[in-house]
């Protein structure tokens, strides 16, 4: 039977990750400190530590993925020249939207995918904690159990 402390805790877990908008690598921190000190006492907060742990490395990986893909097309726009800025010292700076180089909406297409996965992580750190407020179990979508 899963008590209320059960479910504050796993919920808890979750919701803990949101602490990386105050401490650098809190989406880690927050989650392993809490589920390391509690792991022992129940098997729900055991499962839910797991999956959010499990879910913030699938995420880093993912954004590492997202960032290996992306750096080398910045690196050749900008040996290849910016094709979308007219500069004249002497006159003014002006935008050439008539030929933008294809590397802007490759770029911007992987910038629009990161940004949809930053929004899908938040909202998926909600639901989980929903669910673990409720005593049900979560698993999140597209993570790599690291550990079992």
């Amino acid at each position: 039977m899963i008590d209320n402390h059960q479910k504050n805790i796993a919920t808890f877990i979750h919701l803990s990750s949101f602490s990386r908008f105050v401490i650098p690598f809190g989406n880690f921190i927050g989650p392993i400190v809490l589920w390391v000190a509690n792991k022992d006492k129940s098997e729900f907060v055991d499962a839910h530590g797991k999956q959010i742990i499990n879910f913030q490395i699938s995420i880093l990986l993912y954004a590492l993925v997202i960032g290996m893909i992306t750096i080398p097309f910045f690196v050749f726009n900008l040996f290849n020249g910016i094709d979308f800025l007219d500069i004249d010292a002497f006159d003014s700076i002006r935008f050439n939207i008539t030929k933008p180089s294809p590397l802007l909406y490759i770029t911007g297409g992987l910038g629009f995918l990161a940004l949809m996965g930053f929004i899908l992580e938040m909202v998926f750190i909600v639901r989980a904690s929903l669910a673990a407020k409720d005593g049900e179990y979560f698993d999140y979508p597209l993570t790599i159990n690291f550990l079992k």
